[in-house]
């Protein structure tokens, strides 16, 4: 009753109905005809459009072999037959509540990288190569969702249903906040002055820059800087 649930026969209606809708987690009986529960699994771990997505599996099978051979496909949780609606509810719960939390973290403190937001290898491979092109380009003033669309070889609607999917921020909010993050760095580094670094990162002057990494972390460049440096003594 507090989800919409969109339901599929088999693995291969579940990977169409993926194509279609934005999916924020994933249940699968492993027994399945056709393409099984631990195939349907690795493939939406190793598709870099859906690689995000949490997956629970459910399973008759109660050895620890098959549990090992569900994780190794990249299930984030594996439950045995037979099993409470109560405690699949709350590995829900879980599961969304703890992605939701990383992603918070990671929009709210300065020196948390981008890499937190992976939960498997194609979404680590995606998110080095996105923070790489950003951090590339960001010097550019005017590198947006569309440049970064460019660089990232993809079309604008698969970035922006991705790295909303991972982030919970648009692109160009994820940008904004990955020139935050490397300004932070900067700082701490001490070799240039603010107006130097906002210019580095991308921004059109120091007190732009100030003002919006206020409203991001909740303080200022000097009072970031200052807290760091009293925490590393």
């Amino acid at each position: 009753k507090n989800y919409v649930v969109h339901k599929a026969a088999d693995g291969l209606q579940a990977l169409a109905i993926l194509q279609k809708h934005a999916v924020d987690l994933m249940i699968s009986d492993v027994m399945m005809p056709g393409m099984d529960g631990l195939e349907l699994c690795s493939v939406v771990k190793n598709d870099m459009h859906s690689s995000h997505i949490p997956v629970i599996l459910l399973t008759a099978k109660n050895t620890l072999q098959s549990r090992i051979e569900g994780l190794e496909q990249g299930a984030d949780a594996y439950i045995e037959k037979p099993f409470s609606p109560g405690h699949l509810e709350v590995q829900i719960k879980n599961l969304l509540f703890n992605r939701a939390k990383v992603m918070a973290r990671f929009v709210d403190t300065p020196e948390v990288g981008m890499g937190t937001l992976g939960h498997s290898n194609a979404d680590k491979k995606f998110l080095d190569a996105l923070n790489d092109a950003i951090v590339t380009h960001m010097h550019n003033v005017d590198f947006d969702i569309d440049r970064l669309a460019d660089v990232m070889n993809m079309s604008r609607r698969t970035l922006f249903r991705k790295i909303k999917a991972i982030s919970s921020l648009t692109p160009n909010e994820l940008i904004s906040v990955a020139r935050l993050k490397k300004a932070a760095d900067l700082m701490l580094q001490d070799d240039y002055r603010i107006y130097e670094i906002s210019d580095l990162v991308g921004f059109s002057s120091a007190k732009v820059f100030s003002r919006v990494f206020q409203k991001q972390f909740g303080q200022s460049p000097s009072e970031y800087v200052k807290k760091m440096r009293t925490q590393s003594f």
